[in-house]
């Protein structure tokens, strides 16, 4: 998908989130940079896109969620309301919907991602500190804040650097994690509201000396993936054998994966397969499928340590009806593992 690199504001596009409107022919797009964009023109085709900066000066979003019509983008300081108050297209107030998350000058602490479930509460996950003891409650968390704003809880902690959350319809959710202080490799976590995962610099932090973390649905060897970003359900009939799997998107190396699971007792383990695609000039955080088109659009950048350099990209991906030659089960047995294709 064609992105204004070239803008009259010289501003990086480094794009951190996205979603679609009602008409979905139009999709409102940040970028790490602090701007807010819109694009028209998506769907079937995409040879005749509008793009238009309607807001500017967030501060590191990489999150966004269209809500009735209204923008809410993930900030680094709060979750902000784009409100365009004379129906000009243009953002004139940037409304506070909560900003209950502490911050701190560190770096690490990114706010990544917005999701929303079926009651209306939206959710969000916030990085610890870089190699560095928590300072504030929300290091190292899955935050949850409700439908009004007024209010926000910690739902999950443990968490170095989660890229990410998918909001499961069971009250679970999925996100990723990074390789680093007290995390051994990545990893794809299955969280359980009140779980802990791992990372001993995050806040709520148990002993040091204790091992009593909630294992992840995989561990992730950085030759495969040295940084996944985020996890989301194939909702789409036009997927054909991928339809109800799960994939995880690939910010370190710019490539998407089905992850494979199975349910032993109450642990969901598993492994991810790389889907048969070129790989993208950019990692990939985000990803939605298209209402109409049903196809999956995902959106990234370059911004940390990564092996892809390009600032920004926003990219489709089509099923096109040929064989898919890749594993789609497994499970594990006391002497190999069977996989199913």
């Amino acid at each position: 998908v064609s992105v204004p690199m070239d803008n009259p504001w010289d501003s990086y596009m480094r794009l951190g989130g996205f979603d679609f409107f009602e008409d979905a022919n139009k999709a409102a797009v940040c970028t790490w940079q602090g701007d807010v964009w819109t694009v028209e023109g998506l769907g079937v085709s995409l040879d005749s896109l509008k793009w238009r900066r309607i807001a500017t000066g967030l501060f590191q979003p990489l999150g966004l969620k269209i809500i009735n019509e209204d923008i809410y983008v993930t900030c680094r300081d709060q979750i902000t309301i784009l409100r365009d108050l004379n129906k000009d297209g243009e953002t004139d107030f940037y409304e506070n919907f909560n900003n209950d998350h502490q911050v701190t000058e560190h770096f690490h602490e990114f706010a990544m991602d917005l999701q929303l479930d079926a009651a209306g509460n939206l959710y969000y996950a916030k990085g610890a500190r870089h190699a560095k003891d928590a300072l504030v409650p929300q290091h190292g968390t899955i935050i949850k804040v409700s439908k009004d704003g007024s209010k926000s809880e910690i739902v999950a902690g443990g968490f170095r650097a989660p890229n990410g959350v998918l909001v499961n319809a069971d009250g679970s959710f999925i996100t990723s994690d990074q390789e680093g202080h007290w995390n051994p490799k990545n990893k794809i976590n299955w969280v359980k509201p009140g779980g802990f995962y791992g990372a001993m610099g995050a806040y709520h932090a148990p002993d040091r000396r204790s091992n009593d973390f909630e294992l992840p649905l995989c561990w992730i060897h950085n030759k495969v993936d040295r940084s996944p970003a985020e996890q989301l359900w194939v909702s789409s009939d036009k997927w054909g054998p991928l339809k109800g799997s799960l994939l995880s998107l690939s910010y370190g190396y710019g490539k998407v994966f089905s992850v494979l699971y199975e349910n032993v007792g109450d642990i969901k383990q598993g492994g991810i397969v790389q889907l048969p695609l070129p790989e993208f000039p950019t990692g990939v955080m985000r990803g939605r499928f298209h209402p109409d088109d049903e196809q999956l659009y995902v959106c990234g950048l370059f911004g940390w340590s990564s092996n892809k350099t390009l600032p920004g990209g926003f990219y489709r991906i089509r099923y096109t009806g040929e064989p898919l030659h890749i594993p789609t089960k497994l499970h594990a047995t006391e002497t190999g593992v069977l996989i199913g294709f």
